[in-house]
Order: C-alpha cells, then structure tokens, then sequence
C-alpha cells in the first residue's frame, strides 16, 4: 500500500460495499435511522478511500481501507469455480421469444448483463455448464403474458430483484450462500402476466464431482436432469 493509498479515488463498488455494511448495522440495531441516513449520504458522496474509510470504523463489520496498488497481473482466485470465471464478453447479450422459444444451454459465456424479452413465448437460461464473463452478471427479465425458467448450479449465489404484476419472480433459491470463488447471478426486472423461475439442479458431471466431496454443504434436495 502506498502512502498515499487514502488519496485513491473509490469506485462505485467501493461505495456499494461501504453502503451495504452500514443498512447490516441498521438492521442490527448498531445504528439509528438519523445516523444510518447521515452516513448512506456521505457514502454516496465520498470521492477517496480516506472519506469512505471512518464511515465503518466502528462498526465491527470488516473497515474499509484503500487496497494496495497492484504492479503486476493479480493471480486468478482459488478454487473450482476459478476456470469458469473467464472475463471477457459473452457469447450473447440477450434473447427474445414473441410466440416463440428461446434457449441458451451447454457451455457458454454469461456476460456482466444479458437480457431477455418473452411475449406470449418462454425461455431457458441453463447456466449449469456456462462461463462468466465477470464474477457478477445480472439477468435483466422481461415476461409479459409469457415466462422465463433460469437454472443454476449448485454453489452459486443467487439475488432475485425483479417485480411482478399479476406474475411473479420466484425467490425460492435468493439468499441460499454460495461456494467461495463461485459467481453471483443478480435476476431482475418486470414480469406481467408472466413468470420468472429460478431453480438449482446439478447436471450429470456436477453431481458427480459434487458427489467426491460429500455432496451438498447447504444442505436442500438438488435435482438432476
């Protein structure tokens, strides 16, 4: 870290992280709605990590602190998941199903935002094989009088944020921990009439590896096709 680490302009991640430990302590009690509004606001406009820095200093959530200047390629992260997560574009942004189908299975690449359209149609995202193009990727949903399904692996993170009018997002795997190094998939946005589905169902070869390792840490029932 450089003496001047402070100095560093903070990214909008950065911020989120800072954002996302202060509504924790708020929902714990650690702070009051005054302080928790004083301090969201400073956050959102703090340019340094040295303005971000006191805003957790006593919070016993990690602080935040400047990070050190990398010189060099940072190696890749650890774990089985590393190999998936490939940077890059994917192999396609988006998909769209009017009275029709769309499918994307097998081994392709998420990429940070896809998105998909059905109308009086459905569609299959399988990212049980998939890459991913960033260890985030969002999945931007548009179902009107018509549905989605997205199935995911086992280990990975799943955030469901979408908005249903007489249809809905299905939040049956939001919130279940993920693998360390293993990619988080955001599902959002608007279903009319429509559906979205989430579900975490092993392929053959995951459930075999998983199986070398004492199958499933979150414990729950995993399908197999």
């Amino acid at each position: 870290m450089t003496d001047d680490a402070p100095e560093l302009r903070a990214s909008d991640a950065d911020r989120e992280r800072v954002a996302e430990v202060l509504r924790d302590a708020l929902a714990e009690g650690r702070l009051d709605m005054a302080e928790f509004e004083e301090r969201l606001d400073a956050t959102y406009r703090a340019r340094t990590y040295g303005e971000l820095a006191p805003l957790t200093r006593d919070l016993p959530v990690g602080q935040v602190a400047a990070p050190p200047v990398p010189l060099g390629k940072e190696p890749a992260p650890a774990g089985e998941w590393a190999p998936r997560i490939v940077g890059g574009e994917g192999t396609s942004r988006g998909a769209v199903a009017v009275m029709s189908a769309f499918q994307r299975k097998g081994r392709w690449t998420v990429p940070r935002r896809f998105t998909c359209f059905s109308f009086w149609g459905g569609g299959e995202l399988d990212l049980r094989e998939a890459d991913f193009a960033a260890p985030e990727v969002q999945i931007d949903c548009w179902a009107i009088m018509g549905g989605v399904n997205i199935v995911v692996p086992p280990g990975v993170e799943v955030v469901v944020r979408g908005i249903g009018i007489m249809g809905g997002f299905d939040h049956s795997e939001d919130g279940v921990p993920g693998d360390p190094g293993a990619p988080r998939v955001v599902v959002s946005g608007f279903a009319f009439w429509g559906g979205v589905g989430v579900e975490r169902r092993a392929s053959r070869s995951g459930r075999r590896r998983r199986g070398l390792h004492g199958g499933n840490p979150h414990g729950g029932r995993e399908l197999e096709d």
